[in-house]
């Protein structure tokens, strides 16, 4: 399975989990799809940045459907 930290594991539509800004301390996961990448390198050690459907930003922790 994907970790997030690779910009080309991540697709537009595709099932994500993100750590939002507020939740780093806990690890609070949210899970939504892909609305838009923010990241613009290929790699990002800490999880490629995205904008959720809902309009909630963080890094991909897990993706959760292959596409």
């Amino acid at each position: 399975m994907a970790d997030g930290r690779n910009r080309n594991d991540i697709k537009i539509g595709q099932e994500v989990e993100i750590v939002q800004k507020q939740d780093q301390r806990t690890g609070d996961l949210t899970a939504g799809f892909v609305k838009k990448i923010l990241t613009k390198s290929s790699f990002h050690p800490h999880g490629i940045k995205v904008m959720l459907e809902t309009g909630e930003v963080g890094r991909v922790k897990d993706v959760l459907e292959e596409h």
